[in-house]
């Protein structure tokens, strides 16, 4: 295999290969993806995979010329046979083979790019997937780390669930003033919709952005557990990383949280985090579980 050579331009980032399976992504996770990959590395090749004469890719066509993806055209030969997944791991392992690239995002629910993923990560590169949460367990284990796309999710492109409710308030107002608590009720402050966001919606539509799960208290206390020192303190780095081992699908954001600490702060009950300093003025986070 060929080794890559590194430009003084790249910034010595890693070049990652993203490749996209239209007919198991969704366009409008598409921005927050990218924006995903670029925590990684630079996004070199981006690719999409699908047959474009059909109907239900029309929606993907703005979401190509926006975010300057290739699109791969690849017809379907034979009903009810998915040509696109050979497609895409053919071309898969050719980038592999040119030594250019130091990983692969690998965009889709399908258990069927499994082995694909076992295969890139035997050469070196590293694999990140990405798909939503119905995603068989093979494909995520498979991969170095797996991304949920329910939190990729922009606002924009999530269904408001105000809309109907306004619809139906509207009727009710015949010549009077509106009183001035209804008023209030309609337009939620800032820190309301803040709490809003963290409760799950009973009547959410499928494709809205999914509710925070429980909180995984088992799998915390093992990884603090297992990076922990004498006194029972772990370094917060260390255990993100035994997490991302075990799970490679942990996302605090699944929970609610941007951040690991946060999630942990907000557990105070069975975690204690404390902030050590040091000569250099950098601060780390260690943390320990509550007795």
């Amino acid at each position: 295999m060929k080794t890559r050579s590194r430009s003084e331009t790249d910034d010595d980032q890693p070049r990652l290969a993203v490749l996209i399976d239209a007919d198991n992504a969704q366009p409008s996770v598409i921005e927050g993806l990218l924006a995903e990959v670029a925590k990684y590395g630079v996004a070199s090749v981006k690719r999409i995979y699908g047959d474009f004469t059909s109907t239900r890719m029309t929606q993907w066509k703005q979401a190509l010329l926006k975010h300057s993806i290739s699109p791969v055209q690849q017809f379907a030969y034979t009903s009810g046979k998915n040509a696109t997944d050979s497609s895409l791991i053919i071309d898969a392992m050719d980038l592999l083979y040119t030594g250019r690239f130091d990983g692969f995002c690998l965009v889709s629910s399908d258990s069927d790019f499994t082995r694909l993923a076992q295969r890139l990560r035997e050469e070196g590169p590293t694999v990140y997937g990405f798909g939503e949460r119905k995603t068989p367990d093979a494909f995520v284990q498979a991969c170095d780390k797996f991304i949920y796309t329910e939190v990729l999710r922009s606002e924009a492109a999530s269904p408001e669930p105000s809309k109907p409710a306004a619809a139906v308030a509207k009727p009710a107002r015949k010549g009077r003033k509106t009183p001035q608590g209804a008023q209030a009720a309609q337009t939620p402050k800032p820190e309301a919709m803040a709490v809003a966001a963290t409760t799950a919606a009973p009547a959410a539509p499928a494709d809205a952005k999914a509710a925070p799960l429980s909180a995984p208290l088992k799998l915390l206390r093992q990884a603090i557990e297992e990076a922990s020192d004498d006194q029972g303190w772990a370094g917060l780095g260390s255990v993100g990383s035994y997490l991302n081992k075990v799970r490679p699908d942990f996302d605090p954001r699944l929970y609610g949280h941007k951040k690991l600490s946060d999630l942990l702060r907000r557990l105070s009950a069975q975690f204690e985090l404390e902030e050590r300093g040091n000569e250099g003025g950098s601060k780390r986070i260690f943390v320990r579980s509550r007795s």
